[in-house]
């Protein structure tokens, strides 16, 4: 009896769990924007990739599409000093269709990665389309040259008063979950000011782009 009635409220409690798990699956990420706001995944398809011998048209594009990338800095933590330290970050160039090539960050000083641009600002940053459905669709894997990813090196500075209300649009439209981050961790916009850029989009080795040429991109 006891068997019974155990298994009865089990089948009770399923049933009762099972539209929100439905939901749950079927709702957009807000972590990407959601539906309409970057999110090529889903219900807007990834633009195609431009030629591959346009390096300088490849790295805006992988830019634009990518929501986060990998940031290396150099670490002031006693133990790894001086070495190597990579941290994820979400990042925008701008809202979907009007990128404008600076990736743009929401950070916080309580991060380990901003006490580190604190001493030095040098940073790199890679991002890929492996994030995106392109490589999937493809067969690529991560790594390989195929999957386009591109290295953009610079500096990591805050956004100047001019460049608020952009930075601000094009990260909290991709990125809404910004806007409920608690205000106590004094976040502020940042971004990187590039200055070497490789494109890896094929085999024989990266393909150096200026960022002259990496911002005289234009887009129809």
């Amino acid at each position: 009896m006891a068997g019974r009635a155990r298994g009865s409220a089990r089948a009770l409690l399923a049933a009762l769990l099972a539209p929100a798990l439905v939901a749950l699956l079927v709702a957009p990420a807000r972590g990407r924007g959601g539906r309409g706001h970057g999110d090529w995944d889903a219900a807007v398809a990834l633009p195609p990739l431009p030629p591959r011998e346009d390096a300088a048209r490849v790295a805006r594009f992988v830019t634009h599409v990518c929501d986060w990338g990998a940031l290396a800095t150099l670490s002031t933590d006693q133990a790894v000093r001086g070495w190597a330290f990579a941290d994820v970050l979400s990042l925008s160039d701008g809202p979907p269709g009007a990128g404008s090539g600076v990736p743009y960050f929401y950070l916080s000083p309580l991060q380990q990665s901003v006490g580190n641009l604190q001493e030095n600002p040098h940073a790199t940053l890679t991002m890929s389309l492996a994030q995106t459905n392109f490589c999937r669709k493809q067969g690529f894997d991560p790594q390989s040259p195929l999957c386009a990813h591109i290295i953009l090196s610079g500096t990591v500075t805050k956004v100047n008063e001019s460049e608020m209300d952009f930075a601000k649009q094009s990260l909290f439209v991709r990125h809404p979950e910004m806007k409920t981050w608690p205000s106590s961790h004094n976040w502020f916009f940042a971004k990187l000011n590039i200055t070497n850029i490789w494109v890896l989009d094929y085999f024989g080795g990266p393909k150096i782009v200026t960022p002259e040429e990496y911002y005289n991109v234009t887009f129809q």
